[in-house]
């Protein structure tokens, strides 16, 4: 988790001086690094032990060594694909239908392009091994992610490796069933709360020694310190103030179909004598009207 997603937690759960402080610095964080701590204090009605304890909160030992961080991201931030659209908001209420459209189209190509910078290949890899060799496939995730890991399991089933979705309100029970001889996937964009699911099983997989990929954003994070290899969401949405999970969204399908592709490609020939033997056991009945789609 990044650290201004951090601060948009922060504002969410309080409504005290925090709140003020963490609104601030999001409103007006390109320019924050021009400000002194005495006139961020000022424009905040709060005082500068009030933004110590703001930084501590945080993790940070002081505020100067947060404001360093925070301002670095930012930077980071500004340089990243997302030059032409804003991932929060792509649109405008003004915009007329054919804008849209187009704002929505660089908006997604720009999210698969900052995914396949954030992959390391090694990383990529070693998770394709671990689902190759695995007796089970379990992936774990809440809604909207858990649609997405429906695709990725249909996709390894027609292979024929076993995978499962955890059932809603269940994921605690299926984790405590794996063992070191399956594999978890568990999507998380924040990937911060031990104490909430996909990432509350995190324990309970430790404990039976289960491999863990890390589908999650990038920064810091729970998931990340206990995975056994980490695939890297696009993370320039705020966790609360947008439109929708636009970004997100292909973000995870083009990390999942990435990490397919590579699971495919291990036992290629294989893999595709079987897909297309099934297809043909299962849907004898389709027929294809253009010349170009029938076989």
């Amino acid at each position: 988790m990044y650290l201004f997603q951090k601060i948009e937690e922060v504002v969410v759960q309080h409504s005290d001086a925090r709140r003020t402080i963490g609104e601030f610095l999001l409103s007006d964080k390109n320019n924050i690094h021009q400000y002194s701590m005495d006139r961020i204090a000022k424009e905040t009605f709060t005082s500068k032990a009030s933004l110590t304890r703001f930084a501590k909160l945080l993790g940070y030992s002081g505020w100067k060594e947060f404001m360093y961080a925070f301002s670095h991201e930012v930077v980071q931030q500004n340089d990243s694909a997302f030059k032409d659209v804003d991932p929060n908001f792509p649109f405008a209420s003004s915009d007329k239908t054919i804008q849209i459209l187009e704002h929505l189209s660089s908006l997604q190509i720009q999210s698969i392009q900052d995914s396949l910078n954030l992959v390391v290949i090694e990383d990529l890899e070693k998770a394709a091994k671990l689902i190759s060799q695995s007796k089970t496939v379990t992936i774990f995730g809440t809604s909207p992610n858990n649609y997405y890991a429906e695709l990725l399991k249909r996709k390894l089933l027609a292979i024929g490796l076993f995978a499962i979705v955890a059932p809603s309100g269940e994921i605690g029970t299926t984790a405590t069933a794996l063992s070191d001889k399956d594999c978890a996937i568990v999507i998380s964009y924040s990937g911060n709360n031990p104490e909430r699911e996909p990432t509350s099983i995190i324990k309970y997989l430790l404990r039976k020694q289960v491999p863990i990929i890390g589908v999650t954003s990038g920064g810091k994070n729970y998931l990340r310190d206990y995975s056994t290899v980490v695939l890297n969401i696009s993370s320039k949405e705020r966790l609360y103030s947008k439109i929708t999970n636009f970004t997100t969204e292909q973000s995870i399908m083009f990390i999942l179909n990435a990490l397919y592709a590579v699971v495919f490609s291990l036992n290629y020939d294989e893999n595709i004598e079987r897909k297309i033997s099934l297809s043909r056991d299962l849907e004898p009945q389709r027929q294809a009207t253009f010349k170009e789609l029938s076989e």
